[in-house]
């Protein structure tokens, strides 16, 4: 198990490449990726028999195709998600199934795609079986299920319980049985996932559940899926999951399934955030230092449209300065971080329910640069065009090298799909 990080609040390089090279050659703001810390948290879950990367989390194909390429597959949620997948140079044949669409719905496209490209389906309500096996029975499918208890770091982010709208209710696993039996497809496997965060008690009930809802579902079950929701530290301090006990806690579950029906169960793990959050930083510059009444604000050129995760749930990120004369030792102060939207809630240290927060940072100026740290899930992929601010570019360091994966948008592309009507 990792040591428990401690993250600097003076940082001068980013996988061994100067930050202030990195500014000056791909502007800012940019969101930069370490591929090296991939690849370790990705080596972390050998021990699992499939890691299913949950696409969601960062969705630059640059990342899909490392992860591909160190062995992972993936899970969508989208039509396009699944699009990505099959540009990265995803199949769609294989065991495990490399791509899997996990959804609450199908809508047209997403139910014409996967049909039709024969894309493993895990449904998550009775009428997308339905859905499903009218136009492609005789199919194997997986059930997300539901078991009636959620958990998370926000209500947000709880998937499980009768206040979330995620997977097949627990009690309606015999009834969504017999659907897929009306279309002769194949249950071969189950999904449990109860939200972010996660603890060994609350792990116990999960494999509880998962074990109880298998035997229901009989000898039919060939894997079962963990979910995701591995946390990574963003405190200082903060210990890391112990990933032995996770795995012992699932494979023992495992083994007793294996025992009752007499043949092999894999075992997956659905992890994003503990992939890739770790990897990823977001550079912006400073553009303005500003007192209002009690408070020193830092405002920076990135703005919630960027990183929406503090406004979205209160969410805590580890913040850097890095200055641009060189000069590492200075005094700390108090500050709140802000961006450049016009809207008050543009604040990157505010805990949830939009309560604005300080921070004990180093004193700073106008072009010294601020990096946002821990950035690399849900951060870029949940990106705006809000105040019509282009998408931030995004960088991937691999073995030294930094590489463009994603350049800034142009105003051009922002209004791309826009037309405005001929007057009549």
């Amino acid at each position: 198990m990792p040591e428990p990080p401690s993250y600097p609040t003076i940082r001068t390089h980013i996988a061994g490449l100067p930050v202030a090279e990195l500014a000056g050659q791909f502007g800012t703001p940019v969101y930069v990726y370490d591929a090296a810390t991939i690849r370790r948290r990705l080596a972390d879950l050998a021990a699992f028999d499939c890691v299913r990367y949950a696409v969601k989390a960062c969705s630059n194909l640059a990342i899909l195709d490392l992860l591909r390429r160190e062995g992972a597959v993936v899970d969508t949620v989208s039509s396009q998600e699944v699009r990505r997948a099959l540009a990265a140079g995803y199949e769609v044949q294989g065991t495990p199934p490399p791509i899997v669409y996990t959804a609450d719905i199908f809508d047209a496209a997403s139910l014409e795609l996967v049909v039709g490209q024969g894309v493993h389906v895990n449904c998550g309500s009775p009428d997308m079986i339905d859905q499903y096996g009218r136009l492609a029975p005789g199919r194997e499918i997986t059930l997300r299920i539901n078991p009636g208890f959620g958990h998370g770091h926000s209500q947000k982010t709880n998937t499980g319980g009768d206040q979330s709208k995620h997977g097949i209710w627990h009690e309606q696993l015999g009834e969504c049985l017999e659907k897929a039996l009306k279309y002769d497809l194949r249950v071969t496997g189950l999904h449990v996932h109860i939200g972010s965060g996660c603890d060994m008690e609350h792990l116990s009930q999960i494999c509880d559940a998962m074990e109880r809802l298998a035997r229901q579902a009989g000898p039919m079950i060939h894997s079962v899926s963990t979910g995701g929701g591995v946390p990574i530290p963003y405190h200082d301090g903060e210990a890391y999951v112990d990933l032995d006990a996770y795995f012992s806690l699932w494979d023992s579950t495992r083994k007793r399934l294996e025992e009752t029906f007499g043949h092999p169960v894999r075992l997956e793990i659905e992890p994003g955030r503990y992939l890739v959050a770790e990897s990823g930083y977001l550079i912006a510059e400073i553009r303005a230092v500003k007192k209002q009444g009690q408070n020193c604000f830092y405002l920076v050129d990135a703005g919630f449209n960027n990183l929406a995760r503090p406004i979205l749930y209160g969410a805590y990120h580890p913040i850097s300065i890095v200055p641009h004369d060189g000069v590492t030792d200075r005094p700390e102060q108090d500050v709140v971080v802000g961006g450049p939207l016009c809207e008050s809630g543009d604040i990157f240290t505010q805990e949830e329910g939009g309560y604005v927060a300080r921070r004990r940072l180093p004193e700073a100026a106008v072009g010294d640069w601020l990096v946002i740290e821990c950035a690399g899930a849900y951060c870029a992929s949940m990106g705006s065009n809000y105040n019509s601010r282009p998408m931030a570019a995004e960088v991937l360091i691999d073995d030294g090298q930094a590489a463009l994966i994603r350049r800034r948008q142009s105003f051009d592309e922002i209004v791309a799909g826009e037309t405005i009507p001929k007057s009549s």
